[in-house]
């Protein structure tokens, strides 16, 4: 049977953790490890981690920010395969770890992507937005689109041979290391055709104007970096592709 280390980074997230908490420990596949990286939460998010079993490792100290906190997970991951889940993200049924891992069971595959949607933070039945990885290639790198990142599973040992999140981005460390992995190492990867992880709406880089311009110069520069030829107008017109995210929201 294949181990997972499933890895979740917080901070002061008292009011969303538990049903993160929940959703693993709850998942069918019996071979998890949960790992938490907590970053010195003075709320009482550490009594809350303290309270599930389940969790086999909690570190809870001062960061560098989300993907260094991230890396502090994968250092101490002994699964053979990894994932993240963030503390407003959970498992949407008991078996989704179980399914991700029978697409493990084929060693030529590498990693796997899925779908994920964005349910309302105060009403979690209610879907805002579907993001699907179903027909996604790596050429769409290019275009600033990549595989949601909370439903990407990938060996360990991929992530020893090429490298962690680069801390030295703010804000788009995840695309950057997709382009590394799926792009320029080619991993192979298999899509799982079903939502993989529900996400809570809102994040860091669609807080602001600011926040969403930054992403955009941090993506230019990921695929810049990483030998992808493109430009900011052509990394802007992924928004228009994004309109149909948000149908589930618009038909209500």
């Amino acid at each position: 049977m294949t181990a997972f280390s499933i890895i979740t980074v917080c901070r002061n997230s008292a009011d969303v953790i538990g049903t993160c908490l929940e959703s693993v420990a709850s998942q069918t596949h019996l071979e998890i490890e949960h790992i938490v990286i907590d970053g010195a939460s003075t709320d009482d998010t550490c009594k809350i981690i303290d309270a599930f079993p389940h969790v086999a490792k909690r570190l809870s100290e001062p960061d560098q920010g989300l993907y260094d906190a991230m890396n502090k997970g994968i250092a101490m991951a002994t699964g053979d395969v990894i994932g993240i889940l963030n503390s407003d993200d959970f498992y949407p049924n008991t078996g989704i770890v179980a399914k991700v891992a029978k697409e493990f069971d084929d060693p030529a595959v590498d990693a796997t992507i899925g779908d994920i949607q964005f349910v309302s933070r105060t009403d979690l039945r209610r879907i805002t937005r579907y993001c699907s990885a179903k027909g996604w290639s790596v050429d769409k790198f290019k275009d600033g689109i990549m595989p949601p990142h909370p439903a990407f599973f990938v060996r360990r040992r991929h992530y020893e041979r090429l490298g962690g999140y680069r801390t030295d981005y703010q804000i788009s460390a995840d695309f950057e290391l997709l382009v590394r992995f799926l792009h320029n190492a080619r991993l192979h990867y298999r899509y799982v055709p079903e939502t993989v992880v529900f996400m809570r709406s809102g994040g860091a880089s669609n807080a602001s104007i600011g926040k969403r311009l930054l992403l955009n110069r941090e993506t230019l520069r990921a695929c810049r970096e990483n030998g992808i030829d493109t430009n900011m107008l052509r990394l802007g017109m992924r928004y228009f592709s994004k309109i149909w995210e948000f149908a589930p929201s618009l038909m209500r």
